[in-house]
């Protein structure tokens, strides 16, 4: 049986003992239904991870040793910026979830005209909590040590009028099933790639030729239109695969 991995927000000490926070005890106790004695891995983002056992498990809280520190570096080799489009509940959740498997380092996402989200601040507000909690879940699954930034949500066309043309061998990508040319043929290898994907129904044609005009070069990924989260996993596997750490 796999070990169970939870990250904890805070410094860890090996031969110290710390409660488990809200989120990691409700995993642990309720879902997972450990009891103590139970080994773990906790890491909390700053690099590295920790051998640990659960000594301690009531209904309210509970308590792990801190033992011994593995300096495994799961940092991926390429960093990618993923801007995406809000899509709708599950999709997003599966978009950002499997970005993070994927190796991304920063997840933007944006409000394109169209996606459909609601206009009322604490909701989209909510709904960021949430994807933040997704990212993290991926991480713990995946066995990723660092956790991707997520961003706050923000126009896309704001955040385009943002941005300045990518600089050296960075590389800034927008999908569009009517691009002249796709990933394999690009050179030189890039430092640096932002990924840009529209919501259900893709970026309509304005907001790409915004997009190339700050410097984004449109990239089709084949003959066939994908869905918004089937061309996320599809882009960033082709990228992996040929930049970055996927398969090594």
């Amino acid at each position: 049986m796999r070990i169970p991995r939870c990250f904890l927000p805070h410094p860890l000490t090996p031969g110290e003992e710390i409660p488990l926070d809200e989120r990691a005890h409700r995993h642990v106790i309720q879902v997972l239904r450990l009891r103590p004695g139970a080994p773990l891995v906790l890491f909390n983002g700053g690099g590295g991870e920790y051998e640990a056992t659960l000594c301690a498990a009531g209904r309210r809280d509970s308590r792990v040793r801190v033992e011994r520190y593995h300096p495994r570096d799961t940092r991926p080799a390429l960093p990618v910026t993923l801007v995406q489009g809000v899509a709708k509940g599950d999709r997003m959740d599966y978009s950002l979830q499997k970005a993070t498997e994927l190796g991304v380092t920063r997840i933007q996402p944006v409000i394109t005209r169209r996606s459909v989200t609601s206009d009322d601040p604490r909701r989209l507000e909510k709904r960021t909590a949430h994807w933040r909690g997704v990212v993290l879940s991926a991480c713990e699954q995946s066995g990723r040590n660092d956790l991707p930034t997520v961003e706050e949500p923000m126009p896309l066309t704001q955040w385009l009028e943002g941005q300045t043309a990518p600089s050296g061998d960075t590389l800034h990508i927008v999908l569009s099933p009517e691009a002249p040319s796709g990933l394999r043929g690009l050179d030189p290898r890039p430092t640096a790639v932002t990924l840009l994907i529209g919501p259900e129904g893709g970026l309509e044609a304005a907001e790409i030729g915004q997009a190339v005009h700050t410097g984004f070069m449109p990239i089709r990924l084949g003959p066939r239109v994908l869905r918004t989260e089937t061309a996320g996993v599809a882009a960033l596997a082709v990228i992996q695969a040929l930049w970055g750490d996927l398969g090594n």
